[in-house]
C-alpha cells in the first residue's frame, strides 16, 4: 500500500479499549507529528480534566447553537450527554501540514467521517478488545461506572466491535491484549502508511 499524505488518524473503538492510552503513547514517542482535536461536550468535567485539554466542556444550548451552524464534523448522544468533533478543532491541527490530528471517535462518528474525507484525507484504525469479559474488567477498574452506566457501555461495546470489524471499514483492527505489543502494532501501521511522520 502507497504512503500517502494522510491529514487525520480516526482512531476508534469501545471505552475501555485503550485507546487513550495508546493516543498518549503516540503523541509521548512523536510530539511534532501529531496534535490532538478536542472535542465539545456537554458532561461535566472529571477529576482532573481541564477545559480546552481534555474537553470544551459547554452546555447544551452552546452545543445545539454549534450543531444548528454546521460546525461539527461528527457528533453523537451518549448517556444523556452531547459530543462533538468541530472543524475548527481539527482545522487548527492540520493547518500546521507537518502534523497529522487524531480523531477519537465511536462508530457512529466514524460513519459521518467517511461522508467528509476528502477534507479530512483520514487513515482508519480500530481498536478491538480481546473479549467482553476483560473489557467488563477494565471499566469497573476505573471505579467510574454504576452498574447502570456499564450494561449501558457493554452493550454500546458490542455494537461497535461489530462495526469495527467489518470488512473494509477501517484500514486496520489491532487487538489491544498487551499494550506494548498493541502499541508497536499501531506504530508500525502508521508508519508503513503516512510519509510524512518521520522526516
Amino acid at each position: 500500500m502507497p504512503k500517502t499524505m494522510h491529514k487525520t488518524l480516526v482512531l476508534c473503538g469501545p471505552s475501555g479499549s485503550g485507546k487513550s492510552t495508546l493516543i498518549k503513547k503516540l503523541t509521548a514517542e512523536f510530539p511534532t507529528a501529531f496534535g490532538f482535536s478536542v472535542s465539545h461536550t456537554t458532561r461535566s468535567p472529571r477529576p482532573g480534566e481541564v477545559h480546552g485539554s481534555a474537553y470544551h466542556f459547554v452546555t447544551r444550548k452552546v452545543m445545539k447553537d454549534m450543531l444548528s451552524k454546521g460546525e461539527f464534523i461528527e457528533n453523537a448522544e451518549f448517556s444523556g450527554n452531547m459530543y462533538g468533533t468541530s472543524f475548527a478543532a481539527v482545522e487548527s491541527v492540520v493547518s500546521d501540514d507537518s502534523k497529522i490530528c487524531i480523531l477519537d471517535i465511536d462508530a457512529q462518528g466514524v460513519r459521518q467521517v467517511k461522508v467528509k474525507e476528502e477534507f479530512l484525507q483520514p487513515l482508519y484504525v480500530f481498536i478491538n478488545i480481546p473479549s467482553m469479559e476483560v473489557l467488563e474488567e477494565r471499566l469497573k477498574s476505573r471505579n467510574t461506572e454504576t452498574e447502570e452506566s456499564l450494561a449501558r457501555r457493554m452493550s454500546a461495546a458490542k455494537a461497535e466491535i461489530e462495526y469495527g470489524t467489518t470488512t473494509g471499514v477501517f484500514d486496520t483492527v489491532i487487538v489491544n491484549d498487551d499494550l506494548d505489543r498493541s502499541y508497536n502494532e499501531l506504530k508500525s501501521f502508521i508508519l508503513s502508511r503516512i510519509s510524512h511522520i518521520i522526516s
